[in-house]
């Protein structure tokens, strides 16, 4: 039924086009006089009305009679009867008709494919609000003193009145920054989940766009849904790639790129803290992104996010490790060695490449040479 509603002025436009059409080729069934008759007519103040067509005159007597003459295309014909105080009329020619209704057909097709691409790029649904991620800190390795201040975080967004009695002020927003693959946005998600709050997740190529001006536009969409949706987290993955410095080289990419970060501006600028929106922001280079848009104020707190350290390699393996079978050389303090200095992406990709490599070699099990294998395929 909604799909039918989109089309409806489409099938309206078509039906009205096709009347046009009809109409354009439907004969004319009044009857036709001579030319000198209508002169007649007209010296004698019986005409009241001519309409004037391509070939022919369609005439209109006081009594209300009706019929054609054809046309002499005199040049002084229209303002005798104008004189006369005749009303006159010009009827479209059949290749003006044809004309109008392609006209017509084009219009539409083109606004119509505006506004399809108008609606692709600013759907509603750009982004969604999610009310339970299904994780908490329970799925999160490590990340411990992280852990501890962003649920007091989280109890100031539930509880803005008691803190600022303190006069505390909750965060606008908090970076995030670390190598890929190392659970930035499965934290945001479980702090989500923790909190027992709307989640709003959003990437940086989600503002991207063919057309100018949509990505401010997304961003202002992405902060009214947060206000109606608070308390919640807007998670932005990806910073980097839309809060880049501005350089103003005139480019069509960078002027859109300080469109969107001005909007960004605008947009932290414009909510109070005790509106319930945490702005949380993941980046792999905090030194790329513009000064103005992480300064504090806006941005008051920044944590890093490191590879996992040798304990958190542990759990991180013996939770991969679940499930799957693996020869008795294999445990999770071994793998926590062979993998120092991977991400949780990393060693998760590579224990389940070690399974598929032992799968194809028609084994059940896999062992460390299959980990040897896999780490050189990473």
């Amino acid at each position: 039924m909604n799909k039918l509603k989109r089309f409806l002025p489409l099938i309206f436009a078509g039906l009205a086009a096709a009347c046009l059409l009809v109409w354009a080729f439907l004969p004319d069934t009044s009857p036709k006089v001579a030319y000198a008759d209508f002169t007649e007519d007209f010296e004698t103040g019986e005409v009241s009305a001519v309409c004037f067509a391509e070939d022919f005159l369609q005439v209109t007597l006081v009594s209300g009679e009706k019929y054609r003459t054809p046309n002499p295309n005199s040049p002084t014909l229209k303002e005798k009867l104008l004189l006369k105080g005749v009303e006159t009329s010009r009827k479209n020619s059949t290749d003006e008709t044809i004309s109008l209704i392609f006209d017509i057909i084009f219009y539409l097709i083109f606004f119509g494919i505006i506004f399809v691409a108008f609606r692709k790029f600013i759907s509603p649904n750009t982004f969604k609000t999610v009310h339970r991620t299904g994780v908490t800190f329970e799925n999160v390795v490590g990340m411990d003193g992280l852990k501890k201040d962003m649920m007091q975080i989280i109890d100031i967004m539930k509880h803005p009145a008691e803190y600022q009695k303190r006069g505390i002020r909750m965060p606008k927003g908090v970076l995030l920054e670390g190598g890929p693959g190392n659970g930035k946005t499965l934290f945001a998600r479980a702090l989500a989940g923790e909190g027992k709050i709307n989640f709003i997740p959003a990437k940086a190529t989600d503002f991207e766009s063919m057309f100018m001006a949509i990505g401010p536009m997304k961003v202002k969409l992405l902060f009214k849904k947060a206000r109606k949706a608070a308390p919640c987290i807007v998670f932005i993955d990806e910073f980097d790639g839309i809060g880049t410095k501005r350089n103003y080289s005139g480019s069509a990419i960078e002027t859109e790129n300080t469109r969107i970060v001005t909007a960004l501006l605008n947009e932290l600028d414009g909510f109070t803290p005790n509106q319930g929106i945490l702005v949380l922001a993941a980046t792999n280079s905090r030194a790329a992104l513009d000064e103005a848009l992480i300064r504090p104020g806006r941005f008051d707190a920044k944590y890093a996010v490191p590879y996992p350290g040798a304990q958190d390699r542990i759990k991180l393996a013996a939770a991969f490790l679940q499930n799957k079978k693996y020869e008795d050389e294999i445990n999770a303090e071994s793998l926590a060695k062979t993998f120092d200095g991977f991400s949780c992406a990393q060693i998760e990709s590579v224990i389940n490449r070690a399974a598929l490599i032992a799968r194809q070699n028609g084994r059940e099990a896999f062992n460390f040479s299959d980990i040897k294998a896999a780490m050189k395929e990473n």
